[in-house]
């Protein structure tokens, strides 16, 4: 039986299973900052946030929903602790403003609390940051209007709101920006979905230690790369501030003057109490500015410094424990380690085809998550692809064909799937390469196309083969067994009969300024021939670098990449 609307009495459950469900997985939300954590650990303080607000929602009980909403803004403003916590509180607000003199809600009305939610969570936050708390809380309000507008059963927008949130956590390290040094990291985005989860779970009549783990697909794995980034260390100051009697505060005033003195400013409350956390290196100068205004209570300085250090010592001591503190082995330690077997889903993968052992390992080895064998005579199908791309399991994927004749196939594939699939549209593996060490992984898909498409452009690349009829070729007559020596689409740069001498040719008409060329050693050549090669190119253009590398590309004696 559906449930279409839901009292003050059903409010205060749900939030109490949403509590719960947080409680259960608070380790889970914790272990995802393995940066150190200035403001301590995320899942802690949104626990402390919520468990306030709780007790407030609880001294109501039996009232209607829209006072109980308001029971729970005023207790998750009042406990609020850390960024999180206070973001939190924001959406606890937005949902009271929502519910404001409501008896009962339905899920359109549920929907409306969520957007508003999301609105004052962003006015919040001085600077906001995608891939982060505001963006869990934003697609997941905007997956319930949806919802909402085709069905307003709770159960329904509920679940939605439950499924965004998922879906946009799993997506935050592709939406942030590559950590700053000594920035600041935050899972808050996780903690919000584990509170809708226990919301639903009440709502659809489980217990919560026996539906979590059913209702859990993807959750969350600890990354480098988690759902929020702050600016900076020193000191965390966070304290209460209510006006002189007869006077009104200023939140957007207060917060626009505490940007200027201090970073990860937020400010939330209105004219007669306001909330405030911030970070600096001098906490006895905001609290010097906020007794200006009023009286001060539930004050907290944390050393966020101090934190930092305790962190990276601990769990320096918890890798070099766990027996991982040696040298990796297959490749190089500064690539990207290979895509995790992990069956859970990830952000953002990369599909190459590859053809020859040799190649394909190069781009294991720079973290492809799937490398499909084809090429040259021997094209994968869509369908080839598409299976690929569905194994990876991947909220967004780049597909890298790295031949000419497979750049349509790879096109149509997006076209196949649910799947987010982008191409860059890659003519041999050599741009691929060039393709991959452009690639920024702080950015969705869609972003890194133009990019990694002008970074495989940006090299060239020559393909040295055989000959196998007589042909015109770029208006150029071909003979039967001649070495020839092709651009990525196939132009003609040199012939001859001897293949040093086309060699020699081809390298002489590269650009100037070529500083790196790599040799690709394939089918007909061997380690001994390859790096005689190498010798003739280096004199040839004197002063240039060149790498050779097994590539066991069929039908290419050699592929040549020069930057």
């Amino acid at each position: 039986m559906t449930q279409r609307s839901c009292d003050g009495a059903g409010l205060v459950a749900a939030f109490r299973a949403a509590v719960a469900n947080l409680e259960a997985h608070v380790d889970e939300v914790n272990a995802l900052n393995v940066f150190p954590v200035p403001d301590g650990d995320t899942g802690s303080n949104m626990l402390a946030t919520v468990r306030v607000a709780l007790e407030e929602a609880e001294s109501v009980d039996g009232a209607t929903a829209g006072r109980v909403a308001a029971a729970l803004s005023f207790g998750a403003l009042m406990g609020a602790r850390g960024n999180s916590g206070v973001i939190t509180s924001q959406i606890c607000r937005g949902i009271a403003e929502g519910l404001e003199g409501k008896r009962r809600f339905n899920g359109l009305d549920l929907a409306h609390a969520l957007g508003r939610g999301a609105e004052l969570a962003y006015a919040a936050v001085g600077k906001p940051v995608e891939g982060t708390i505001l963006t869990v809380i934003r697609e997941a309000a905007a997956a319930a209007k949806a919802a909402a507008e085709h069905d307003d059963d709770l159960e329904a927008v509920l679940g939605a709101t439950v499924n965004a949130a998922e879906t946009a956590v799993a997506r935050t390290p592709s939406l942030l920006p590559i950590l700053r040094e000594a920035g600041v990291v935050d899972s808050g985005g996780q903690g919000l979905y584990r509170l809708f989860q226990g919301a639903l779970i009440h709502l659809v009549g489980q217990s919560t230690a026996g539906a979590v783990g059913a209702r859990r697909r993807s959750g969350a794995k600890p990354s480098t790369l988690v759902a929020h980034a702050d600016e900076g260390f020193g000191y965390e100051t966070m304290l209460l501030l209510q006006p002189r009697p007869g006077a009104t505060l200023d939140p957007d005033a207060i917060r626009r003057e505490l940007e200027s003195i201090g970073e990860s400013v937020v400010v939330v409350g209105d004219g007669k109490a306001v909330k405030i956390h911030v970070h600096s290196e001098r906490p006895d100068v905001i609290m010097e500015h906020a007794l200006a205004l009023g009286s001060l209570s539930r004050i907290s300085v944390e050393n966020l410094d101090q934190q930092a250090r305790d962190v990276r010592e601990q769990r320096a001591t918890e890798f070099t424990a766990s027996g991982k503190t040696g040298a990796k082995t297959g490749g190089s330690s500064d690539r990207a380690p290979t895509a995790p077997t992990d069956p859970q889903v990830v952000p953002l993968a990369v599909v190459a085809v590859a053809a020859g052992e040799g190649l394909a390992a190069i781009f294991r080895d720079f973290g492809v998550a799937a490398v499909v064998q084809g090429g040259q005579a021997a094209n994968p199908s869509s369908g080839e692809l598409l299976q690929a791309i569905e194994a990876v399991n991947a909220l967004e994927t780049l597909l890298l064909p790295n031949n000419p004749n497979v750049v349509l196939a790879a096109r149509q594939v997006a076209a196949l799937t649910s799947r987010a699939v982008f191409v860059v549209p890659t003519r041999n593996a050599a741009e691929g390469i060039a393709a991959l060490l452009a690639l920024d992984p702080t950015l969705g898909a869609a972003a890194n196309v133009d990019g990694m498409t002008s970074a495989g452009r940006a090299i060239e690349s020559l393909l040295v083969t055989t000959a196998v009829r007589d042909a015109r070729v770029s208006g150029r007559k071909v003979r039967r067994g001649q070495t020839i020596v092709l651009d990525p689409d196939d132009g003609l740069v040199a012939v001859d009969g001897d293949r040093g001498r086309a060699i020699e040719a081809a390298i002489h008409g590269l650009r100037p300024g070529i500083e790196l060329v790599t040799l690709f050693y394939g089918d007909g050549a061997d380690l001994t021939e390859a790096e005689e090669t190498a010798r003739l190119i280096g004199a040839v253009r004197v002063g240039i670098e060149v790498e050779v590398r097994h590539g066991g590309q069929p039908h290419y004696r050699y592929l040549i990449s020069a930057e």
